[in-house]
């Protein structure tokens, strides 16, 4: 069996620019075989399943196996409609312990409707500095992204994309020059598609009755408020709102 200087030794693997577009576009090949969800660029549907097989192609095609026959710690794969900035996380629930490496537990979260909406406004959609082309490509940056920290953590007990020594392993491994998104946001498709920003004016109708507010918020729907003097939201001037959840294209100007 291999040991922990194994991984130090991948870490210090340096890929071509042309090997990792080998090595990813094999493992896009080989997720579009086995996935039981995802049947092509465009992503309508994804399973926790997905993202366990995807973790295992990247430790075959990347990283020689090595998880598969060394890490005895737990590792979970989830998918979160919630997340509305940042595309992907990765959480240890408890720091490595050499003596029983066994306790760790990682845990890879995915934004799942930054690559459901990946189609939703075009434009350039940059991911770890890397032009995309499609949602699936997006979910592999942002994938890599994750696994570095995955690594991080096994190897040191702490992780920061902020940091130099995970710059460079991101760099060496998958070519990544950047360490965030611009994949587009809840906030961006109100703006394009609607018109719609925080602050502005709208009116709805809510049962028989047209409603006017302001919206507070974007996610899936737009937070509105609405005055009411019987309101539970009060601003610092002691005015009384009420809240609506309201889709975006029910929502006029």
């Amino acid at each position: 069996m291999e040991s922990r200087q194994d991984l130090q030794n991948i870490l210090s693997k340096s890929y071509s620019s042309r090997e990792i577009k080998i090595r990813r576009k094999k493992v896009s090949s080989d997720l579009l075989a086995g996935s039981g969800q995802i049947k092509g660029p465009s992503i309508c549907a994804i399973s926790s399943t997905d993202l366990r097989l995807l973790f295992d192609l990247y430790d075959r095609i990347f990283l020689n196996n090595w998880f598969a026959g060394n890490y005895r710690g737990e590792i979970a794969f989830s998918l979160s409609r919630r997340m509305t900035k940042s595309a992907g996380k990765t959480i240890c629930r408890r720091s490595a312990d050499p003596v029983r490496p066994e306790n760790m537990k990682i845990e890879i979260r995915i934004g799942v409707d930054f690559f459901l909406q990946y189609n939703a406004i075009e434009g350039s959609k940059m991911v770890c500095g890397i032009p995309t082309d499609s949602a699936l490509e997006a979910l592999q940056l942002v994938f890599e992204h994750e696994l570095c920290h995955v690594m991080e953590f096994v190897l040191f007990g702490e992780s920061s994309c902020s940091r130099q020594r995970f710059r460079t392993l991101a760099s060496h491994l998958f070519g990544h020059t950047e360490s965030y998104h611009k994949l587009p946001t809840q906030r961006q498709i109100a703006d394009r598609r609607f018109g719609l920003q925080i602050g502005g004016a709208v009116s709805f109708v809510d049962g028989k009755k047209e409603l006017s507010g302001v919206i507070y918020n974007i996610n899936k729907r737009a937070t509105v408020l609405v005055q009411d003097p019987e309101g539970d939201f009060i601003d610092r001037r002691g005015n009384r709102y009420t809240k609506y959840y309201v889709p975006l294209p029910l929502l006029k100007r």
